[in-house]
């Protein structure tokens, strides 16, 4: 096994390099800090930034690289600076809309094999916040599993009836319940690694995202921040995206915890992710059926049979309406930065004919 391949680079990414990019070499971004990076040859951690002409030519956040991505790279001055040109094909790709108004996607990782949520179980514990996770992972075609902290806080019946909860919705996905204060619970959360396979860390602040890391690498290297006593949120430990590498050669993507869970149109995601209510529209009397006030309405009636729980509708129908609406506004949003991309470069044209004369 050569050093990238120690990263993840599988046959799939093999199948994807562009054979006359010679002069290149294939490197992982493994951590970013706006437009600075760090990537790994497998070796060693290189600084990174990228090209003027690669900038110029990113017409969206879309374009820009995440942690996780394979680029093509020139190394300079002993491997202590890389200059990345191209992003290779991605596999896969965790995103959301960035937070506040401002409707534009913000890139959480590429290239993930797996996404676990961390919730706790104490009040952090939250069905539709799991749902609104759940469709940002679906729309990324990502396998989720579940990671429920804090399981010394509350009983074994509490734990399996959070767990039945979870299963109502989602009776695929492998759940877990754990204590970080318990080493048995850390060894069977280990089981759950593959060696050489990419996960990423995603979950609320105050959760023990943190903590489990520190638990995984057997060693106290990254900080950990109380919670706050009121609301049981905590601060943000993680203050960037990072990829880190386990002992068995997991890896492990850590994420800042996320308040804010904005989604741009994941269709796919809310058919997967609300999956009985997608079936259920095949049976509705209309095909354009938006499932609030329709005669026929196979969703509304499940509803009324308490098939589907309320709150699972209603979040369904948040989501629905806020994905549209950011969908919408994204569209608007790349319609007016083309024209402007259109008429800064046809200026710089005129530009350079004017001072070639």
């Amino acid at each position: 096994m050569n050093n990238i391949e120690k990263l993840g680079f599988d046959n799939w990414f093999k199948d994807k390099v562009d054979l006359s990019k010679t002069d290149f070499n294939i490197v992982r971004i493994i951590s970013v800090n706006k437009n600075s990076f760090v990537v790994s040859n497998g070796v060693k951690d290189i600084y990174a930034e990228v090209t003027g002409k690669f900038l110029f030519n990113s017409e969206d956040s879309l374009d820009l690289p995440a942690v996780g991505d394979w680029v093509y790279a020139q190394l300079f001055d002993d491997d202590e600076l890389a200059i990345i040109h191209e992003i290779l094909p991605r596999k896969t790709l965790l995103k959301r809309k960035a937070s506040g108004k401002k409707v534009e996607f913000q890139l959480i990782a590429a290239n993930i094999d797996t996404a676990i949520i961390m919730q706790s179980l104490d009040s952090n514990f939250n069905l539709r916040r799991l749902e609104r996770y759940l469709v940002m992972i679906n729309e990324g075609k990502i396998t989720p599993i579940i990671f429920l902290s804090k399981s010394d806080l509350i009983s074994a019946t509490e734990i399996e009836q959070k767990k039945n909860d979870i299963r109502k919705i989602l009776p695929k996905v492998a759940i877990v319940a754990f204590s970080n204060n318990s080493t048995s619970d850390i060894e069977n959360i280990k089981t759950f690694f593959t060696p050489f396979k990419t996960y990423c860390l995603l979950g609320s602040s105050g959760v023990g995202k943190t903590t489990l890391l520190n638990n995984l690498i057997n060693q106290e290297l990254y900080k950990t921040q109380p919670i706050r006593e009121k609301d049981g949120r905590g601060k943000h430990t993680t203050t960037r995206r990072e990829l880190i590498i386990l002992e068995n050669g997991t890896i492990i993507i850590d994420n800042p915890g996320m308040r804010e869970l904005g989604v741009i149109s994941n269709e796919s995601g809310l058919g997967d992710t609300f999956n009985e209510i997608d079936d259920l529209a095949d049976q509705c009397k209309y095909k354009d059926c938006t499932h609030t006030v329709e005669v026929g309405c196979a969703v509304l009636e499940a509803v009324k049979k308490g098939e589907i729980t309320e709150e699972r509708y209603n979040n369904y129908l948040k989501i629905l309406k806020e994905s549209k609406y950011n969908e919408m506004s994204y569209v608007e949003k790349r319609k007016k930065d083309k024209k402007w991309g259109k008429f800064f470069r046809s200026t710089m044209k005129d530009v350079k004919k004017i001072k070639g004369r």
